[in-house]
């Protein structure tokens, strides 16, 4: 036995990498992705944060104490959250009914209500506020007419008014897809046990459906309250200055980069941001949603009796109108030439068109190079730490990709105010020029807050990817930097693409960190040059133009990534049917 023993071969050492079940190439895609995360926000998130608790010689918390003793500080705080609030409300009102109509009963054209549903999302917020004063304001189109017609107006954009106004209509398709899937996963059962013990109407609403789909209305009704904080122009636009995002970019770009003023109201935009979501889970925290079976066919469509059809199309009408009606303020206001205490404009011209292609070529051509690089640093970093994440046990992969989801939450209003502090005083090798004004950090600041868009894009393709086509390749003898570039990337080329796409879109219309980084026209992006043409009644029409071109290149690019998603997955099916 003795010898028996003695024979049997020593025990392998295993190292860290094959522990890890990774390589020095995934060690340097690790690398990477954490470099780009700590240099581009954490470091300038968490110098926004140090400089508000920071006096010159310590911590301190006199900074925060001048800000809640300063009454406009105060007033813009709960302005804040007011508008936030109010702008929830609105969202509900309307996404809501639209997401249960179109689920809950049958009848013609719910598949065009939900996209025209989504519409909004594509028409940046502070694009169509003028239109919208123009529809709504106090001697727009509407009030013109309830004035002739009832002898009364409404204050649809008076102050904060016009801000969740025009907030409530953009944000609202984020409850709208989010209710809607969750009502599409109810169990049927759920509902027909609920009828069978007698409740119906808005029992059976209120008791049974919402509740069970209250997760996807939460999740829905957070990202409405973050984005409306989130948002700098459209207070901007209305000339609405007492909230916060407008009072942190007045004070940096007024007073300067030394105030600490500006500082406290991003690291309270932060805090207020992550507490919505904080609040949002904690509202769903030991409470169970789960029904037995996986969606259960979604909820019983019915048919509706005649008076309830007219009144579901009334209301539908009426939402969508709402919804669309930026878009069709903003293409007459492009088309007019006049448009000034009239229901429409005097008269129709193409000149403002001609204009913007004469004098804002430019942004144009800044904005198709700035986002695309924006999209390739995306796709780029999403696919290593999806790769990370899902093929390797490196320790530390779970935190590079909570970080990096984290970047939604971070207002492009902090995350610019936190480049400028961290890099203004950084000048570039031959120009000198500050390498926080200069443009490749614009197209940094767009990638690192539309990263998650292509980081999940990305995730979802290589989670549908088998391993065992990788350990093929590896098997012939390729190493894992050319398994990643032969077999990974072009089988994952779909979603990588979605995923380019949907940054691309997103970023051609980020104005928030645009207004900070930008300091020259010639380097200005097309979102720039929208809000500058904005700024006066001559520059309307022009400005209107390019918020048409913009809402164009938006669509066109959203339409592109749903036919390319919807291709691989066609692409997928087949090969799926085929083994």
């Amino acid at each position: 036995m003795a010898d028996a023993s003695l024979s049997l071969p020593a025990p392998r050492r295993v190292g860290l990498l094959a522990r890890w079940e990774t390589t020095p190439f995934h060690l340097f895609c690790a690398a990477t992705v954490a470099i780009f995360l700590i240099a581009f926000l954490i470091v300038p998130v968490a110098t926004v944060v140090f400089v508000a608790f920071w006096d010159g010689q310590g911590f301190t918390l006199v900074h925060f104490a001048d800000f809640f003793r300063t009454s406009i500080m105060m007033e813009a705080t709960w302005n804040s959250i007011y508008v936030a609030l109010m702008a929830v409300v609105v969202a509900t009102v309307i996404a809501v009914p639209l997401a249960y109509f179109t689920v809950r009963f049958k009848f013609k054209g719910a598949a065009l209500i939900q996209t025209l549903g989504v519409i909004p999302l594509v028409m940046p917020p502070f694009v169509g506020a003028v239109a919208m004063q123009l529809v709504y304001g106090r001697n727009g189109s509407i009030n013109l007419l309830l004035m002739d017609w009832f002898g009364f107006r409404i204050p649809f954009m008076e102050g904060l008014n016009g801000v969740i106004f025009v907030q409530g209509l953009h944000y609202f398709p984020f409850i709208l897809l989010n209710l809607s899937a969750a009502l599409a996963n109810i169990d049927s059962a759920m509902e027909e046990s609920a009828q069978n013990l007698g409740a119906s109407g808005w029992t059976l609403f209120s008791r049974i459906v919402f509740p069970l789909a209250m997760p996807g209305y939460i999740a829905g009704a957070a990202l409405v309250f973050a984005k409306v904080f989130d948002d700098l122009a459209t207070p901007l636009l209305l000339n609405v200055n007492n909230m916060l995002a407008p009072q942190a970019y007045l004070r940096i770009t007024s007073v300067g980069l030394a105030d600490p003023m500006g500082y406290v109201i991003s690291t309270i935009l932060v805090l207020l941001s992550v507490l919505a979501v904080w609040l949002s889970l904690l509202s769903l925290k030991n409470r169970d949603f789960a029904t037995q079976q996986r969606g259960g066919g979604g909820l019983s469509k019915r048919e509706l009796r005649p008076w309830e059809k007219i009144g579901a199309y009334v209301f539908i009408a009426v939402a969508l109108l709402l919804a669309l009606s930026p878009h069709i303020g903003i293409l007459l206001l492009s088309l007019g030439t006049i448009w000034s205490f009239s229901v429409l404009p005097d008269a129709f011209t193409f000149k403002h068109y001609l204009t913007v292609f004469r004098d804002a070529g430019g942004m144009m051509g800044n904005t198709v190079l700035y986002c695309g690089l924006a999209a390739l640093i995306d796709v780029v970093l999403g696919t290593m730490i999806a790769y990370l994440v899902l093929r390797t046990k490196l320790p530390g992969r779970q935190i590079i990709d909570q970080i990096a989801m984290a970047a939604v939450a971070v207002p492009g209003l902090v995350l610019g105010i936190g480049i400028l502090r961290v890099y203004f005083d950084v000048k570039m090798p031959f120009s000198g020029e500050s390498v926080a004004t200069f443009w490749v950090m614009l197209a940094i600041a767009y990638a690192v807050r539309r990263l998650p868009y292509a980081l999940r894009s990305c995730t979802a393709a290589l989670q549908q990817l088998h391993r065992s086509l990788e350990e093929a390749a590896e098997c012939l003898g390729a190493d894992k930097s050319a398994v990643m570039r032969k077999i990974v990337v072009p089988l994952m080329a779909g979603g990588i693409l979605a995923g380019f796409v949907t940054s691309f879109a997103t970023a051609a219309v980020e104005l928030s960190a645009t207004l900070l980084l930008v300091t020259r026209d010639a380097s200005a992006p097309l979102s720039y040059g929208i809000y500058v043409y904005m700024q006066s009644p001559a520059g309307r029409g022009p400005g209107a133009a390019l918020g048409v071109i913009a809402v164009v290149v938006v669509a066109v690019a959203t339409w592109a990534a749903y036919r390319v998603a919807e291709r691989d997955r066609a692409k997928r099916t087949r090969e799926g049917a085929a083994a």
